[in-house]
C-alpha cells in the first residue's frame, strides 16, 4: 500500500500555510513530490471567503471582522465564508486524483465519510446532510469542506472543530447557511485530556483508510525545502 505522507504544521498563521500548499500542489503536479499528502495545522483566528461566499453571509463587512482580531483572506476554493481558529483541527489533503478516480463529487464525498468513521470511532454519532457539503451531528454541524483541484492535484480541504471557541461563527452565516448551528468534538463528547491528540489520530487513520494509502508522518522541514518556502 502507498503511503499518505502526513505532516503536523502546529499552530501557524493562515497566509504561510496557504502558500505552503499552493507550492506543494505545483510540486506534485510536477512530479517533485512522489506521494499523497496530508498537511495538518491548527490556525490563528481567520475568515476564509471561497468563491460562493454571498453578501447576506457578511453581517459584518471582511474589513470590519479583522477589527475583531481575525485576519480575511479571498481564496480560491469553493464554497462560501468559513472561520478557522485554535481549537480547530484543519487539514489539507494534496491528493493526485488521477491515482485515485477523476471525481470531484466523489473525492468531497469520501472526505465526508472519512470524517464520519473518525467521529463514529470517538463515539460521536455524525452523518452528512443532503444537499449539503460538510459533517454533522445531532443538528449541528461539526466540519466543513472547501477544496480547489488544479490539473487534478487538490488544495484546501476540510476544518473540523475540536475545541474551538464556536463564538467566532456568529459573526458570519457559516458556510452562507442561514441559522446552522456550529458544534464541536468537545461539546458532543466532553472534554478530556488528550482530546486533540485522539481525534487528530481518528482523522489521520480513517483519510488514510478511505482513500486506500497506510500514513506515514513527514517532516514539515522537508516539504518546505521541495516547496522553496521559509517557515515562520
Amino acid at each position: 500500500m502507498r503511503p499518505l505522507d502526513v505532516a503536523d504544521l502546529g499552530r501557524r498563521p493562515y497566509a504561510d500555510v496557504l502558500a505552503l500548499q499552493r507550492a506543494l500542489c505545483r510540486a506534485r503536479i510536477a512530479g517533485e513530490l512522489r506521494e499523497d499528502l496530508l498537511l495538518l495545522v491548527e490556525h490563528e483566528p481567520v475568515f476564509t471567503l471561497g468563491r460562493g461566499t454571498r453578501t447576506s453571509s457578511l453581517p459584518i463587512a471582511p474589513e470590519l471582522l479583522r477589527n475583531h482580531g481575525a485576519a480575511v483572506y479571498e481564496i480560491e476554493r469553493g464554497g462560501d465564508v468559513t472561520f478557522h481558529g485554535p481549537g480547530q483541527l484543519v487539514g489539507y489533503p494534496i491528493l493526485d486524483l488521477r491515482a485515485h478516480r477523476e471525481d470531484l463529487h466523489w473525492y468531497l464525498r469520501t472526505v465526508e465519510e472519512a470524517l464520519i468513521e473518525a467521529l463514529v470511532t470517538l463515539g460521536i454519532p455524525a452523518e452528512p446532510k443532503p444537499g449539503y457539503t460538510g459533517v454533522w451531528s445531532r443538528g449541528g454541524k461539526l466540519a466543513s469542506i472547501g477544496i480547489h483541484v488544479k490539473q487534478w492535484v487538490t488544495l484546501h480541504g476540510f476544518a473540523l472543530n475540536v475545541t474551538t471557541d464556536l463564538s467566532w461563527f456568529d459573526l458570519i452565516v457559516p458556510c452562507g447557511i442561514p441559522a446552522v448551528r456550529m458544534t464541536s468534538v468537545a461539546r458532543e463528547r466532553g472534554e478530556e485530556p488528550g482530546l486533540w491528540a485522539t481525534t487528530q489520530r481518528a482523522v489521520v487513520t480513517a483519510l488514510a483508510r478511505r482513500f486506500s494509502r497506510s500514513p506515514a508522518e513527514r517532516d514539515p522541514g522537508t516539504l518546505e525545502a521541495i516547496a522553496g518556502v521559509t517557515a515562520p
